[in-house]
């Protein structure tokens, strides 16, 4: 069995994108592997964040974790700040970071790009974002493609750590499934669907009632022609909506065009939408549930409590290789 660690910001509504790119292969990797699924609230605040907003999304997210499948008796959910160890470790691992690999970052650039000011933080979260990884000896990460130069990065800390002072950090992989790891907004399949988009039309929001996905997707931007033929590269709207379709419906890319052919884009986006509607309703009833019954905060408590076990150790174990004086 390996070790699994991946986290979700409580910033902005997680989406439909979320759920297929990320929980979904959460809920398949704690059945096999040891899994530590977080709510990065630590990484949010690098950029600014409303109070109040940043407590109901920290919550939410963590609901949306066990409504999505999540087992908590499989899997330690909790959330970042609640193992103060992450910070520690991170702020270690800046001290062993170069300005040069920060100023690197992609996306640090498109996050600061046209800002007057850019905090601190959000240029040294790449080294916090090692520290989750790597406080666990996490050997296998899911991540989507706008992550990999983080995943790199702390590859490079552990071998540097590994290097200077004995060997002792695990070398993470990438876990990317290959069809549904990014799925692209409604109006530009060019992009990422986001959750922090001003455009609401171009994600589908977990929580959105079932009427709103409907009208989301009868909106969604399609190519010229009406055939549906999954083809990234010459049809990459419906090739993206399609890969929503496989994900929602469990059938193959063949089956849907298939199902669809001679037919236009009309019928495919109707059934579409009822497919997304078929997979959020139940999800969103298991919310309604978490959240009204108070159980997610006996689960991140328990969460916390079991992952700082291995996280102290860690720490403890760090600070000592690197010459700190332990508490007597």
């Amino acid at each position: 069995m390996g070790r699994v660690l991946s986290g979700i910001q409580p910033s902005g509504q997680l989406t439909l994108g979320n759920y297929i790119g990320a929980m979904q292969n959460f809920v398949k990797l704690q059945h096999t592997e040891e899994c530590f699924f977080m709510v990065v609230d630590l990484h949010a605040i690098t950029v600014p964040q409303e109070p109040a907003n940043l407590r109901e999304q920290t919550e939410a997210v963590a609901a949306l974790f066990i409504a999505a499948g999540i087992d908590p008796s499989k899997a330690n959910v909790f959330v970042q700040s609640h193992v103060p160890a992450h910070a520690e470790l991170g702020w270690l691992l800046t001290t062993l970071t170069n300005m040069g690999e920060l100023e690197r970052m992609t996306q640090f650039k498109d996050k600061s790009e046209g800002k007057d000011s850019v905090g601190a933080g959000l240029f040294v979260y790449p080294s916090l974002m090692a520290a989750d990884i790597l406080i666990y000896n996490s050997n296998l990460v899911p991540v989507g493609e706008d992550q990999k130069q983080h995943l790199e990065l702390t590859r490079d800390l552990a071998q540097r750590f590994n290097f200077r002072f004995g060997e002792y950090f695990t070398m993470p992989e990438p876990y990317m499934p290959k069809i549904g790891a990014r799925i692209m907004s409604l109006d530009d399949a060019s992009k990422k669907m986001s959750k922090s988009s001003p455009n609401a039309g171009s994600f589908i929001a977990l929580l959105d009632p079932p009427d709103v996905v409907r009208k989301k997707i009868s909106r969604a931007t399609t190519d010229s022609g009406r055939e549906v033929k999954y083809d990234p590269a010459n049809k990459p709207e419906i090739s993206n909506l399609m890969s929503i379709y496989s994900h929602c419906a469990n059938l193959s890319m063949e089956e849907i065009e298939a199902r669809y052919e001679g037919q236009g884009y009309g019928p495919f986006k109707k059934d579409l939408a009822e497919h997304v509607v078929a997979v959020l309703e139940p999800l969103q009833a298991r919310y309604n549930e978490i959240r009204s019954s108070g159980e997610i905060h006996n689960i991140l408590k328990q969460g916390a409590e079991r992952a700082a076990v291995i996280a102290n150790r860690t720490v403890a174990e760090v600070k000592e290789r690197m010459g700190f004086i332990a508490p007597r």
